[in-house]
């Protein structure tokens, strides 16, 4: 299902003229449920085969069939374009990624309507809104027959309308659910920004509301310089009592949001904050002690489940590993050795990959290595996506089975939301030897 849009704007100038949205399906506009309906097989083997046929078959002309789907979608309903970003180049990767996706669960009833919720979630703060899926569905299936050629037919143009119904259906009742539960986004102002130096700032913002989220989660983050472009932080501690959050944001070369971020927001400038999301949290359940391990701003997810276990009085050790390329870059090492001070079960371990320093050098995974056992720990990483995939392979030979090693996406979260534990382990496999 591809993102349908970025924050809500007033186009009813647009919506006067333009061709009126179709009435959703019925289901979609039965009273809201106390849960998401469950969902049964809906389709049959050969029906399954068919329709991940038909991707096959367009898969090679993603890219040109993206850009017909929008421009039809824009066409025929120009009231949706203002909820979408004026750059839509990641915007057309993300529609081939999400469709596969829920192609590749169709056979997973109990993950695609895990998947699908979290995707019906996630768009309330595009403006996303009941009457837009049936749009969206129309223009897809248009897409879908250009390009599938003399492969679509009456019996294949049914089986994806049923299939794409019932992800409509899943994603507008969790929606529902979730707006008698939470405003769609947060209102924040910047009351502090702090200049960390090598690219990165510390930046504090204080919601209308109470912003509910868990230590290790991620918040969603628009700004007035790129409106309806989201990118995803980690808040760098704990919740507080005061509806404040502090960020640490990196400005990424040529990137639309984090430059803006770093080097010209300021206090009173308005961000907005969509729900938070992420599995990478304490489990309460559990006593096994905890290896975890940062690599730049991955330090503030690390720094958040750092803090709730002090605050939770754990008797767990907690060992801390953190990583950069120069002595210069260990962002955050001082912080937590002085967390460390405070805490006998907490041990703080530094690595640098770019310089000679006795004692320090070496990647994260390599220092990993050289200490343990870790067969008995659960582990949290976060940073660059080559220090995570390097950390997870070394950990995995040491001994930590792959469901208790557990990281933030690495790209957008909605697209790469946990599966349930045992299709999690059956689809991912072992990290190759490439990444030892």
């Amino acid at each position: 299902m591809p993102r349908l849009g970025g924050r809500p704007q007033d186009t009813s100038a647009a919506r006067n003229e333009a061709r009126p949205v179709p009435s959703p399906p019925s289901p979609a506009a039965s009273p809201v449920p106390q849960a998401v309906t469950p969902v049964p097989a809906l389709l049959s083997g050969d029906e399954i085969a068919m329709l991940r046929a038909s991707v096959a078959i367009v898969s090679p002309l993603a890219q040109d069939m993206t850009v017909y789907f929008y421009a039809i979608l824009f066409t025929r309903y120009p009231q949706v374009r203002g909820l979408f970003p004026q750059n839509m180049d990641v915007q057309r990767d993300r529609l081939l990624r999400g469709l596969l996706r829920i192609v590749d669960l169709v056979d997973d009833p109990d993950n695609l309507v895990r998947f699908c919720s979290r995707l019906g979630r996630d768009h309330r703060k595009f403006g996303a809104l009941s009457p837009h899926y049936p749009a969206v569905g129309e223009c897809l299936l248009a897409s879908l027959a250009r390009f599938a050629g003399a492969a679509w037919s009456a019996e294949l143009a049914d089986v994806w309308t049923r299939a794409y119904g019932l992800v409509a259906q899943v994603m507008s009742e969790a929606a529902e659910l979730d707006a008698q539960q939470a405003p769609a986004v947060w209102q924040a102002e910047i009351i502090r920004h702090v200049h960390r130096g090598h690219g990165i700032a510390e930046i504090t913002v204080r919601t209308e509301f109470p912003y509910p989220y868990t230590a290790g989660q991620y918040a969603s983050m628009e700004t007035p310089w790129q409106p309806r472009a989201w990118r995803y932080y980690s808040p760098a501690h704990a919740p507080r009592d005061d509806s404040t959050i502090t960020f640490h944001v990196r400005a990424i070369p040529g990137g639309q949001v984090s430059p803006a971020l770093v080097h010209w927001a300021k206090p009173g400038d308005q961000v907005q904050l969509g729900p938070t999301q992420g599995d990478m949290v304490l489990d309460p359940r559990s006593d096994r002690d905890l290896v975890c391990v940062a690599g730049g701003t991955g330090i503030a997810p690390i720094q958040a489940l750092v803090e709730q276990a002090a605050r939770s009085g754990m008797e767990r050790h907690v060992d801390v590993f953190i990583g950069a390329r120069t002595a210069g870059e260990l962002y955050g090492l001082d912080d937590m050795l002085r967390i460390s001070q405070r805490h006998h079960w907490l041990s703080v371990r530094a690595a640098v990959s770019h310089e000679r320093i006795a004692g320090l050098e070496g990647t994260l995974p390599q220092v990993l290595s050289e200490f343990g056992p870790w067969y008995q720990h659960d582990a949290f990483l976060s940073g660059p996506i080559d220090m995570v995939t390097r950390a997870t392979s070394t950990l995995v030979r040491k001994g930590i089975p792959r469901e208790r090693i557990l990281h933030d996406p690495f790209d957008v979260p909605a697209l790469e939301a946990a599966l349930l534990p045992q299709r999690m382990r059956d689809q991912q496999g072992e990290p190759g030897e490439d990444y030892a």
